[in-house]
């Protein structure tokens, strides 16, 4: 069930407010309770002061038409020597002798209140019914309250018209953003109240993110688009040559160029399927416990094949120091796609005679890999982990010589995307990148692991 703001305030309000209320017309009515008490004793009295030093003789009053519900008071007259001189209409069971004052008694007929009062030769005394009081006091009370019950209906019509009215900024912002395009994601400027800052404010942050995605998703695809169109436009090439071909040498030939074409083609789209799957926002995998020692050694020993034929020294660094074995939190493949990446990066730019180092040092959780090849410049350490971003030219030292060869002369198969995927799996597992000079003056990778994994 969706929840109501302007519902919820009116509620809360009102809930307050009948608290409020209550709590005053109770404190009302026993206030006029009070009141009424006092005024009905003090007519008792004023009536007993009216009739004192009055001539009164031995006579019963006669009686009238009326119901007897029309007499709210009852008088009595004694004498000096006790002698009841006067009575009002209708008799009344009242005790022989008078206590002087207030006083509160009970008769056949239910509690009554009665003031006597001693005259020079009479004493008179003036009694009402205590339901009848009750009944006074209650209606004085009644009357009291009924702003308080006509109050409460007005104020709820109130807040719900001024609740309304503050809302009113909330919807018009609602229609705003409702009549947006899908295109349209430029920050909302409309004034809204400083309470409703924070959602416009994030809200805008979160076009902001949402932009840049976008843009950076139209700029994968721009990309991905042009670096499969030279791989495809060779392959039409390499299959012309086949078809072409006169004997057996130059189809065999343009068969193994068509061959190799394919695998360029394969691993690239292999690395946009792997970089896509890495994306942020892209479904998590299950982070479990991987040995950082064993993945190591394992992609330490599947390499050196690939050494072995570029005349590189591939070796782990392996310590006996169970310090140094550490366990991270991580998802296994993506973390073996993260590794294999920069070592098999570092076998391609490392010349024929070089050395490649895969070590764990420093600390627990912090893995080197130390090539000979040429490095990368400071200025470019930044810029080598965009997508598809080659350096022009790389200076390589073989056999003593320095010579400037093409990066693509020493990697076939680069696509600028090996460290854009290892930059997307890091950052998904919380692990610091850093690229610096290793010691035979190449390229230093350092990966340093979170102590705590963070959530996927």
């Amino acid at each position: 069930m969706t929840s109501s703001i302007r519902r919820n305030l009116l509620l809360a309000l009102l809930a307050i407010l009948a608290v409020a209320l209550l709590a005053g017309a109770a404190a009302t009515y026993h206030a006029s309770v009070q009141q009424a008490e006092v005024l009905l004793d003090y007519q008792l009295r004023q009536t007993a002061l009216a009739l004192r030093d009055q001539a009164f003789g031995a006579v019963t009053p006669p009686a009238l038409p009326g119901s007897e519900d029309d007499f709210d008071y009852s008088i009595q007259v004694w004498n000096e020597d006790g002698v009841s001189i006067y009575y009002s209409y209708p008799p009344h069971v009242f005790p022989n002798r008078a206590q002087l004052g207030f006083s509160t008694i009970d008769t056949p007929e239910g509690p009554w209140r009665v003031f006597a009062m001693q005259g020079r030769r009479e004493v008179v005394q003036v009694a009402q019914p205590v339901s009848r009081r009750d009944q006074l006091a209650a209606h004085a009370a009644l009357q009291a309250m009924r702003p308080f019950l006509l109050l409460l209906p007005i104020m709820g019509l109130s807040i719900w018209v001024v609740v309304g009215r503050g809302l009113a900024p909330i919807a018009r912002l609602a229609r705003t953003i409702g009549s947006r395009t899908p295109a349209a994601l430029q920050p909302v400027t409309d004034p809204v109240p400083a309470e409703v800052q924070p959602l416009v404010q994030a809200l805008n942050e979160l076009l902001a993110r949402l932009n840049a995605a976008l843009q950076a998703q139209r700029q994968f695809v721009a990309d991905a688009a042009h670096e499969l169109r030279t791989p495809l436009a060779a392959l039409l090439l390499q299959a012309q040559l086949v078809e072409r071909a006169s004997d057996d040498a130059q189809r065999v030939a343009a068969l193994a160029e068509l061959k190799q074409g394919l695998e360029r083609a394969t691993r690239v789209i292999q690395q946009l399927l792997t970089l896509a799957r890495e994306e942020p926002g892209a479904a998590p995998g299950r982070f479990e416990s991987v040995s950082l020692d064993e993945l190591l050694t394992s992609l330490t020993l599947r390499f050196q094949t690939l050494a072995a034929a570029r005349g590189v020294s591939l070796r782990y660094a392996r310590t006996e120091d169970i310090a140094d074995r550490p366990i991270v939190q991580g998802e296994p493949q993506a973390l073996q796609t993260l590794l294999s990446n920069i070592i098999d990066n570092a076998l391609r730019y490392t010349p024929a005679g070089g050395e490649v180092v895969v070590a764990i040092r420093g600390a627990p959780r912090v893995v080197t890999i130390d090539d000979s090849g040429p490095g990368i410049p400071l200025e470019e350490r930044e810029r080598v982990f965009d997508r598809f971003y080659r350096r022009p030219q790389t200076s390589v030292a073989t056999d003593g010589a320095v010579s400037d060869i093409d990066t693509m002369a020493i990697d076939v198969q680069g696509s600028g995307l090996g460290l854009a995927i290892v930059r997307a799996i890091a950052d998904r597992h919380g692990i610091a990148v850093s690229l610096g000079e290793s010691a035979a003056g190449g390229l230093a990778v350092q990966l340093r692991f979170p102590r705590d994994a963070p959530p996927p």
